[in-house]
């Protein structure tokens, strides 16, 4: 299998909320903590950074033109041409306490995105569903809501609160991405090392989470079993999705937010963005459909 590769990009603070562009190879995501938004080519070469004026947490494939932005207070269609920004619908744009954080758009093309504190206070964060325009809030009481993925059929849903570190499954209709049964939990970690972060999933339905604090990426079965840990060269993974041209390697984002100078040393590429090989297909991350 080939080796682990870090692009030539700068450390996050935070990163998170990774997109893969097939048409273009290049690979996309963000710093939440330091308002930067990144881009490069996966195949190698300097990324491009761009300041953004409040922070964001996620990117999301619209069309040829723009990406969406999940954002502090709401979700941002983004022009590449020239960057510019418009706000497409608010998202706790009331609340200054929260922020977005982790989000996956659905096979429907709907959205989910989750929110939290600032400062991560227990309870404060919630999944919404996004149809075009129109907000649906799924479920509340989270503190770090995370790994937010769907099956490749959309009947089911996983989402964890990393807080809580039990990676949870949730019948949906697949037609809308809307909730038909309650959650139950699909994978319990509590008494693990580290924390489940964001997730993406493969063709065959596994499902790929970040480990963050352990250095790894696991894979869990659609039953509920945990298949396979694959070690990082970073103790802070936070969120992967699937990338390249044959889709059988996950773009992985990571952080350096909470460590210490002597953690810092100790984690030589910490808050790097690495290009994994995994060894099996992935799927494209749909994209968001401006219309319900």
């Amino acid at each position: 299998m080939d080796a682990i590769t870090i692009l030539d990009a700068p450390r996050c603070h935070l990163g998170e909320g990774p997109c893969y562009d097939p048409r273009t190879g290049i690979a996309w995501w963000v710093d939440i903590l330091e308002r930067r938004l990144f881009e490069a080519p996966l195949a190698g070469g300097p990324a491009r950074i761009h300041d953004l004026p409040l922070m964001a947490s996620a990117v999301v494939a619209v069309d040829e033109d723009r990406h969406l932005l999940a954002a502090k207070d709401g979700l941002y269609l983004r022009t590449f041409g020239d960057g510019g920004l418009t706000r497409f619908c608010p998202l706790e744009a009331e609340n200054a306490g929260t922020r977005s954080n982790d989000g996956r758009v659905h096979p429907s093309g709907a959205l989910w995105i989750s929110t939290m504190g600032r400062d991560a206070e227990p309870g404060r964060g919630a999944i919404y569903h996004v149809a075009g325009t129109r907000v649906t809030r799924l479920f509340g009481g989270l503190t770090i809501p995370n790994a937010i993925c769907f099956a490749p059929d959309g009947a089911t849903g996983y989402f964890a609160d990393t807080d809580a570190g039990r990676l949870k499954r949730v019948a949906l209709d697949p037609r809308t991405g809307l909730p038909v049964g309650e959650p139950a939990t699909h994978y319990d970690h509590r008494g693990g090392e580290g924390g489940l972060d964001g997730a993406v999933v493969d063709a065959e339905g596994r499902i790929w989470c970040a480990r963050w604090g352990a250095a790894c990426l696991d894979a869990y079965s659609p039953d509920g079993e945990r298949l396979r840990t694959l070690p990082l060269p970073v103790s802070r993974p936070s969120c992967p999705t699937f990338a390249g041209p044959g889709l059988d390697h996950l773009l992985v984002t990571s952080a350096y937010e909470g460590m210490t100078t002597e953690e810092r040393a100790a984690d030589p590429e910490h808050g790097r963005t690495l290009v994994v090989p995994v060894g099996v297909r992935g799927l494209l991350e749909p994209a968001f459909a401006l219309r319900s």
